[in-house]
């Protein structure tokens, strides 16, 4: 009886096994199903988002596919495919790696691409003659010992600053054409049609994607560098605003929006100042490609470097935005004594960096008076207003007395756990909170663990809660990093005017039109201007 009492018991068992899988399998086709339904519309609204983004890119995708389209009439045409066969191949290659975003990156691209493969070219024949004259028995040798010596001197020069910053995809391309010509010379005896064949289908292709980029809606890098400069003033205003006014009013009240869309804004703001080193630099090296295609001047290096100057006053945001959640925090009856002064500070840093970025939106010099009289005001009323509370940020010798005090009694209340030992403190020991929390971690590395729980939360309590100035040191931390962007604001400005001269911008009149907008710049040029995998 027993055996069968166990058969059945197994029997149940694999039974119910069996019907949790075959739920568990029902569940997962069910989901699978259900996001099956829902992806078509999921591909359709992020289509549909990506491209009202920037309708560019819906341009450039039109684009693309006609430069393919042409490089492969070169395959499709029989009169085209007999003179050029199997090596169209590289034309369509070329279109598919050169054809950038922006016209700039397009030309960079195309011409390392002609460049690299001509000198190889050119190089490839010379150590082909040389290997020739020496005779078969040492062209082997020859061909192996300039293909090593080429080879990682072209790699080492690609170390170089100026060779790794412009031409680096160039001496890919260059060692590439090289090596595939020399070492092919060795066993193919029409070398010289080989490199004629390459060069000439890469030109084809280089050509079909410059005429893209410069005659069809060409995207140039000098105006995205232009516009994210704009928008990334822009952000630093909003920024600063949306971080004050959530310090004064907790982001909960009528004035602001919820506590989220506060933090947003403000991360916003100053996340694509912090992240745009990299895409400036890259934005003004391709711009320094592009021809002349307006009437306005680009000086791009001065661009890079109001980015430059921008990112330090970002720095100084994002400082006060971590103000915000500090574990300490001053107490609102204590903020709204300097709530005034401190909105009316930001509020004409705000409208300092909007005039910046309207002046480099109009192409012309900012206002003379900028740094207008009410911005020293606000200056000064905050000052005023930290100087009529001294006993908030200075406190009193009789205060810091009793802190000493509680600091000896609990540790002499600590010293009662243990009756073995002797832990008298004497008044004249206790210097300050930081000498206690230090004789404590001492302690606890010698191995008394049992004043763990006596000791730490006093001390813990005393060194934050102690001193009555302590809940208006976080403000005051506040207060001084809305002084430094008064005065990193002077630096923004200066580099601005810079790029005025440089740029030949045009006068400032005083009836000129004052418009703020914030509008988000239209090309992302991280995620237009995609790392290509492969070097062909």
């Amino acid at each position: 009886m027993v055996p069968k009492v166990h058969a059945g018991l197994e029997m149940a068992m694999a039974g119910n096994e069996d019907g949790k899988f075959t739920t568990n399998w029902r569940k997962r086709m069910n989901a699978f199903g259900e996001k099956a339904k829902k992806y078509p519309g999921f591909v359709w609204r992020t289509m549909w988002k990506v491209g009202r983004e920037d309708p560019r890119r819906v341009i450039h995708g039109f684009k693309v596919g006609l430069s393919l389209t042409l490089v492969s009439l070169l395959y499709l045409l029989e009169p085209l495919f007999e003179g050029i066969g199997q090596n169209a191949i590289w034309a369509v290659m070329t279109v598919v790696v050169v054809l950038e975003f922006t016209a700039g990156a397009t030309l960079c691209k195309g011409l390392n691409r002609g460049l690299g493969t001509l000198l190889a070219g050119l190089l490839a024949f010379l150590i082909e003659f040389i290997a020739n004259a020496s005779g078969r028995s040492f062209q082997a040798i020859f061909i192996g010992a300039a293909v090593f010596l080429i080879g990682s001197a072209a790699t080492y020069m690609r170390f170089f600053p100026y060779i790794k910053k412009n031409y680096d995809y160039g001496v890919v391309i260059f060692l590439l054409t090289f090596n595939l010509i020399t070492v092919s010379s060795y066993r193919v005896d029409s070398v010289l049609k080989l490199a004629h064949d390459r060069f000439y289908t890469i030109a084809i292709g280089c050509a079909i994607c410059l005429l893209m980029s410069l005659l069809i809606f060409p995207n140039w890098s000098g105006e995205d560098l232009h516009n994210s400069t704009v928008f990334k003033l822009e952000g630093l205003a909003k920024s600063i605003e949306a971080c004050v006014n959530e310090y004064f009013y907790g982001g909960v009240t009528e004035e602001t929006e919820d506590i989220k869309s506060s933090e947003d804004l403000i991360y916003k703001g100053y996340k694509a100042v912090l992240d745009s080193k990299s895409t400036d630099e890259m934005l003004a090296l391709h711009a320094s490609w592009e021809p002349r295609h307006s009437c306005h001047r680009f000086p791009w290096q001065q661009y890079v470097k109001v980015g430059a100057v921008l990112r330090q006053f970002g720095y100084t945001v994002v400082a006060l935005h971590g103000c915000l959640r500090t574990e300490i925090q001053t107490p609102r009856s204590v903020r709204v004594m300097f709530k005034d002064p401190c909105i009316r500070l930001t509020g004409e840093v705000s409208i300092v960096l909007i005039e910046l970025a309207n002046s480099i939106r109009n192409r012309r010099h900012c206002s003379p008076e900028i740094l207008s009289d009410h911005l020293h005001e606000a200056l000064q009323d905050l000052n005023t207003a930290i100087k009529s509370q001294p006993r908030l940020f200075l406190g009193s010798d009789e205060i810091q007395a009793k802190n000493m005090l509680d600091i000896a009694a609990a540790q002499a209340k600590a010293g009662q756990t243990k009756n073995s030992r002797n832990y008298g403190v004497s008044l004249s020991s206790v210097k300050t909170d930081s000498s206690a929390l230090m004789e404590w971690k001492n302690k606890m590395a010698s191995g008394e663990q049992s004043e763990r729980k006596t000791l730490r939360p006093q001390l813990s309590k005393i060194a934050i809660t102690s001193l009555e100035f302590s809940e208006a040191l976080p403000f005051a931390a506040f207060a001084s990093l809305l002084v430094e962007t008064v005065a990193k604001l002077d630096l923004v400005i200066g580099e601005v005017e810079e790029l005025g001269r440089l740029a030949c911008f045009k006068q400032f009149r005083p009836d000129d039109e004052i418009v703020v907008t914030c509008e988000r710049p239209r090309v992302d040029i991280m995620e237009n201007n995609l790392p290509s995998h492969g070097v062909e």
